[in-house]
């Protein structure tokens, strides 16, 4: 019996431990939520402002012909954003499953959890800036027209809701016509259209790509806090149960050792 409540005070103990180590990361993700989503909405503007920029050129008769345009057998080519760290439930297995539904040649890992599973150079996702985002889009805007690579895609995952956060592909090269846009007679461009495409266009993927991280990663700092919250509450239940045939087993002990006294008393 005396083995077995020491076995209890053990596990009590490290579930404890656990608990509190819950907590704390919980408190850690709350305080980066509210910068992340701030980061992300400012982010996901930016894209949109040179998103509608970029279909209003391409509608043009005289971009037509633009590289960017050109839809081509070849070579995909896709960016996969994970995160930099674990202990946020599905998050990152939920990236790396469905990148298993799609077919490419080659990959580029932002996150050091993508860049450990696609056996890449460490680039962190939280820490992922435009400077970044730049230097890489202007890699695969020259790939592309180098047709090094005909299709290029960004892996990340889109923020839903606070309860729901999904993996997705968005698909930024070859550029498409948008059957919405308004005509490019009602703008001004300078010099010309074709030139002012050719110049937006490296922007346009880095806006997309910094987007996209930052959204990753507040759909991460979201995903961490509802798992430790998720484990916080198991492991209170759990503690409770122990402290539940804890005090059991201690008051057994107390009952036996009266129990011995009385009846050796009475000999």
């Amino acid at each position: 019996m005396g083995a077995d409540i020491k076995s209890l005070r053990t596990r009590i103990k490290s579930v404890s431990s656990t608990l509190q180590l819950t907590k704390a990361m919980g408190l850690v993700a709350s305080s980066k939520i509210r910068k992340a989503q701030l980061v992300r909405s400012r982010a996901l503007e930016y894209a949109r402002s040179l998103s509608s920029i970029v279909d209003v050129l391409t509608s043009s008769r005289e971009c037509e012909k633009s590289p960017y345009l050109k839809v081509a057998e070849g070579e995909t080519r896709l960016i996969v954003i994970a995160g930099d760290r674990g202990l946020a439930g599905g998050y990152n297995a939920n990236v790396f499953r469905f990148l298993r539904e799609l077919e490419a040649d080659k990959f580029t890992a932002i996150g050091k959890k993508a860049c450990e599973k696609l056996s890449a150079s460490i680039v962190s996702s939280e820490h992922f800036s435009h400077s970044d985002a730049m230097t890489l889009a202007m890699e695969l805007c020259r790939d592309f027209k180098d047709g090094k690579c005909t299709r290029v895609g960004i892996v990340y995952t889109k923020y839903v809701s606070m309860m729901t956060q999904t993996p997705d592909v968005k698909w930024i090269l070859p550029l498409t016509k948008s059957e919405n846009t308004p005509s490019s007679a009602s703008a001004i461009f300078e010099p010309d259209e074709e030139t002012m495409l050719e110049t937006s266009v490296p922007l346009y993927v880095a806006g997309l790509l910094y987007a996209c991280v930052k959204e990753s990663f507040a759909c991460e700092v979201v995903a961490r806090r509802s798992a430790m919250d998720s484990a916080g509450k198991n492991a209170t239940a759990m503690i409770d149960e122990l402290m539940l045939k804890y005090n059991r087993a201690r008051q057994g002990t107390i009952t036996q050792e009266i129990t011995e006294i009385v009846a050796g008393s009475n000999t």
